[in-house]
């Protein structure tokens, strides 16, 4: 198989076939509940394959986040044959086979190459349950590198676009025409950048050219997909990698317009790569941000050059400067269709920045401000920020400092507060609260 195949021309060539001497990947390293998986569908007379991100970590000698896997079986064959397991989905139905522990296996049938509809209109494409073969499974997925198979009939690698070669390479590569591929998946571009951040390799020549052309496509995607996929980038422990390759790519200005009139100054982009740096470390040690502080952090920069959020300020200035913010937060992250619950929370982050930062140079928090039930928030968005600006790292502890309590007054009692039906007995015996 040569490297040049024209991948949506011709969806079937021969496999590169590697044997288990030829490739680093052990079946001790296998999650076992996904080898009884495989195992019984291949006693159940099925072909079954991991497949993905799976398969590329443990060629890279990585632990993997999850483990899925492919077969010939339908859905409807899976549920018959795993009594623990459920289907989900719409676009695309899985099969989740349940284990103890709270440990699941996704399991996928082989899709069909012709659901991307590649000789049609140039429009972005919709989904269908169209079932297709190995090969054709492979050459519908978005990188040379998540298109590997691994079987445990003889422990073998079987790759049909490449993807082996690009690993030992450290290059991320789309399959088939990059183009195109973009065009009916804009998506595609982010999924791209971040497997690039993540594993530290360069994004080939024309997939890189195809990504910087065609990046205002995101905005032909669902406002729901591109969020979550953004939040994965900033999730995965490298989003200080990826916001380097999303500003070098112009990605991020469209994610974030309002960011384009300051990205020139240098010292913006210094500020956002210290702070995402100190995300990574917290994720990286298995701390996870709420959606607020993540979106908020990568606000900071943007705030400070725009709206001086760390200036300190009288009352009067106070309340017109969280209007004003306020109002840029709602307008800037409109097109990311936020809940108002989390802008609000965003807005509560920013405009206090300036008064833990005061605060924090005391040396004491006032109790009335403990009191404050956005307290621990706001404190962690301060100590991350001040990390970043080479302050003391951050330790997580969520009970750090719990809100003090509201003192109450007992109320008074009076003769009838207690009141009973006027036919309740009061003493023993008695009736209508008389005795005998």
């Amino acid at each position: 198989m040569t490297k040049d195949v024209d991948t949506d021309v011709n969806p079937g060539p021969a496999p590169l076939v590697i044997p288990r001497q030829d490739h680093p990947i052990s079946r001790k390293n296998i999650d076992r509940e996904a080898l009884k998986v495989m195992y019984r569908l291949r006693d159940a007379g099925f072909t079954a394959y991991l497949v993905g991100g799976g398969v590329r970590d443990l060629y890279l000698d990585k632990v993997p986040k999850d483990f899925d896997i492919s077969t010939n079986a339908r859905p409807g064959q899976l549920r018959k044959l795993f009594r623990n397991s459920r289907v989900i989905g719409r676009r695309f139905r899985l099969v989740q086979v349940f284990f103890p522990g709270n440990k699941i296996v996704e399991v996928s049938t082989f899709r069909c190459h012709s659901e991307y509809d590649l000789n049609g209109n140039e429009t972005v494409l919709p989904s269908n349950n169209t079932f297709g073969s190995p090969a054709e499974d492979a050459f519908r997925r978005d990188l040379t590198i998540n298109a590997l198979f691994y079987e445990i009939e003889n422990y073998t690698v079987i790759d049909y676009v490449n993807g082996v070669d690009d690993l030992k390479k450290g290059i991320i590569r789309m399959i088939g025409d990059p183009d195109r591929r973009i065009t009916r998946d804009p998506v595609r571009m982010l999924r791209t950048i971040r497997h690039a951040a993540r594993s530290g390799f360069r994004i080939e020549e024309g997939s890189w050219n195809a990504i910087i052309k065609h990046k205002d496509k995101l905005h032909l995607c669902p406002v729901s997909r591109v969020r979550d996929e953004l939040l994965k980038d900033l999730q995965g422990g490298a989003s200080k990698n990826w916001v380097r390759l999303a500003i070098a790519s112009h990605i991020f200005s469209v994610l974030f317009p309002f960011y384009k009139d300051v990205l020139s100054d240098k010292k913006i982009v210094v500020q956002l790569e210290k702070i995402l740096q100190v995300v990574d470390r917290l994720y990286k040690e298995s701390q996870r941000l709420p959606d607020s502080i993540l979106f908020g952090l990568l606000l900071i920069p943007w705030g400070n050059a725009t709206l001086g959020l760390t200036v300190k300020r009288q009352r009067p200035e106070y309340h017109e400067f969280s209007r004003n913010l306020r109002k840029a937060v709602d307008n800037n992250l409109l097109h990311l269709n936020l809940k108002r619950a989390i802008r609000e929370e965003i807005t509560t982050l920013l405009g206090n920045l300036a008064v833990f930062q005061a605060y924090d140079q005391q040396g004491k928090w006032p109790k009335s401000l403990k009191r404050k039930s956005y307290f621990n928030n706001c404190l962690l968005f301060y100590r991350i920020y001040n990390e970043a600006q080479g302050g003391k790292p951050v330790v997580i502890v969520p009970t750090e400092f719990p809100a003090a309590p509201r003192k109450t007054t007992k109320k008074k009692t009076t003769k009838h507060s207690s009141r009973v039906p006027a036919f309740a007995s009061l003493t023993k015996g008695g009736i209508f609260g008389f005795k005998r």
